[in-house]
């Protein structure tokens, strides 16, 4: 790639958004190469990266990257970024800005305890700062020139930012109260740039729960089970919502659902309550248990399941299937349960959709468009919670800088 850079002054690179994959960017470039700008809509940098410190600030998982890769869809995707710059890298970056990490219980990466998200987010800044980043705040993006410059909306005027090199990282279609609303996908599709509807993923779903069970368990948690949908099994616990359920063992299965309510119009999950313990080995012990014990005794006594997994169980389970020991174990192994619906696009921790991975390049370039490239959630990707959305974004990031550090200049 060859961009003019006239009389050795720098070039200028804009980026759009100050998200995570934003910020990393910008910490990456060659400042001796680039002259570096943000537009920021809201009036400060980062909030979609704060609000991921709401109820612990988990920056990256820490399991091997030979595994935390497949956790990605697609996975060839992020393969490419992930292996320029994966969760052990991330962890030595930010402990080279003073953010010492430590590995908790759930193996997820987060801070040393007292360092607070904002403490995070400063010493990126001051990482900018000193790399003479330049912030512009409270400008909306609202179109391209005829030279495809973007154009911006700054206090009520129309600004027009003459690039050499543009980058947009709008975030997805969720948590809009932080500016990531989504809504610039509709400026893409002006330019016949293909791109994908926004559809919920991390997210809440919804069950017609029966009333009396409503009255009884909402709000408590289901521990140790796994949950099955469309041949992923993922093992962890969920939360009974008035609405229906949450937690990260229905997440995962959240995108994969949203998808079958569109297009088949149903959903369900299959819920195995005894997931260390093989269906034959469940049916002896029912069988070996004294016959005047009843089921729920059983049940309790003999299998160690909870009230609320009995409870559970019983729901959607037939007075025929509860007393036939070969059915109620199949239920106990895998309970079907009927989704209704999953929470709005604005409830979700993340999205699927918006640019299609169709419409860039290995190197994230924009292909409609001249020197236009595209990184983060805007993407169409999808990945758990625990820290593999923000590794993915720092990825990508660290990718696309060290590729524009290295283009040929002349």
């Amino acid at each position: 790639v060859i961009i003019s850079n006239n009389n050795n002054t720098k070039i200028k690179i804009s980026i759009i958004g100050s998200g995570p994959s934003a910020l990393m960017l910008a910490a990456e470039l060659d400042e001796n190469i680039f002259d570096i700008h943000i537009y920021e809509k809201g009036n400060a940098a980062g909030r979609k990266f704060l609000v991921a410190g709401h109820g612990g600030f988990n920056l990256t998982h820490s399991e091997s990257p030979e595994t935390f890769i497949h956790k990605y869809n697609p996975v060839e995707f992020i393969k490419p970024f992930f292996i320029k710059f994966n969760n052990i890298d991330t962890r030595k970056w930010f402990e080279n800005l003073g953010i010492k990490t430590f590995v908790g219980s759930s193996k997820r990466v987060y801070p040393e305890k007292g360092i607070k998200p904002n403490q995070v987010l400063n010493a990126i800044m001051l990482k900018l700062k000193q790399k003479k980043v330049k912030f512009h705040f409270n400008h909306k993006w609202t179109d391209f020139d005829k030279n495809y410059n973007p154009v911006f909306i700054h206090k009520n005027t129309i600004t027009t930012v003459n690039s050499n090199i543009v980058v947009f990282a709008l975030g997805g279609g969720s948590w809009k109260i932080t500016g990531s609303d989504g809504q610039w996908i509709n400026i893409f599709r002006k330019y016949n740039i293909e791109t994908i509807d926004f559809q919920p993923s991390n997210c809440a779903v919804k069950i017609d729960w029966n009333k009396h069970f409503l009255a009884d368990y909402e709000g408590k948690p289901v521990k140790n089970i796994a949950i099955y949908n469309d041949n992923k099994y993922i093992k962890g616990e969920f939360v009974i919502t008035k609405s229906g359920m949450e937690g990260a063992a229905i997440y995962a299965h959240s995108s994969a659902l949203g998808k079958q309510l569109t297009f088949k119009k149903s959903a369900y999950i299959f819920i195995d309550l005894m997931p260390y313990k093989k269906n034959i080995d469940i049916l002896n012990k029912i069988i070996t248990s004294k016959s005047s014990k009843s089921k729920t005794t059983i049940l309790k006594n003999i299998l160690n399941l909870d009230r609320i997994k009995i409870s559970l169980l019983k729901q959607f389970t037939s007075k025929a299937e509860f007393h036939n020991d070969i059915l109620l174990v199949k239920k106990i192994k895998k309970l079907p349960i009927e989704i209704i619906g999953i929470a709005s696009l604005d409830e979700a921790i993340s999205t699927i959709g918006g640019l299609s991975l169709k419409a860039i390049d290995e190197n994230l370039k924009i292909k409609k468009l001249p020197f236009h490239y595209a990184i983060g959630e805007m993407l169409d990707w999808d990945a758990p919670t625990g820290g593999y959305l923000l590794q993915a974004s720092f990825s990508m990031g660290y990718f696309l800088a060290h590729h524009l550090n290295s283009i040929n200049i002349t």
